[in-house]
């Protein structure tokens, strides 16, 4: 991944489930919580996805803006909301300009076979639009703790 913690977040614009224009400039002076998943309705995402839901009331008293992002269409985000009652905003990065700028598109091995995919990252944005913590290669179990943690960790 070439992000680094200090690093300026790279801008996007990207569609939200309603196909409305999301932009990172929006989410001036506020904590965004950026993460990156593979595919919706998927085992993994689904459980980031709801987590993410369960406890967002968690991170907006600590002003923090959750928001997901894969290559999926508007359509597709949306049929994934209403299925598992989320409340989140996810983005689609159909292009794929956003993932690259971030680095989460890569090379990813399955059942030995190689392919180009989506790794699963979550990316602390601080209000003056800086990189505050990076998780790579994320695990579900646990992962919403610990950015809960950090966030409240940093916030002091």
């Amino acid at each position: 991944m070439g992000l680094e913690t200090g690093a300026k977040a790279p801008s996007f614009c990207l569609p939200d489930q309603n196909e409305k224009k999301t932009d990172l400039k929006d989410f001036a002076g506020k904590w965004v919580v950026l993460y990156f998943y593979p595919k919706d309705n998927t085992p993994g995402c689904t459980a980031e996805a709801v987590e993410f839901t369960a406890r967002s009331k968690e991170f907006e008293k600590l002003g923090a803006a959750i928001i997901g992002v894969s290559a999926d269409s508007p359509q597709s985000h949306r049929a994934f909301m209403e299925k598992q009652k989320l409340n989140l905003r996810l983005l689609s990065d159909a292009d794929k300009k956003t993932l690259h700028a971030y680095g989460v598109w890569q090379k990813k091995k399955m059942a030995g076979r190689e392919y180009m995919g989506i790794v699963r990252t979550t990316c602390l944005i601080a209000p003056d639009g800086k990189l505050v913590k990076l998780w790579p290669k994320v695990k579900v179990k646990g992962h919403i703790d610990e950015v809960l943690a950090a966030l409240k960790n940093i916030r002091g």
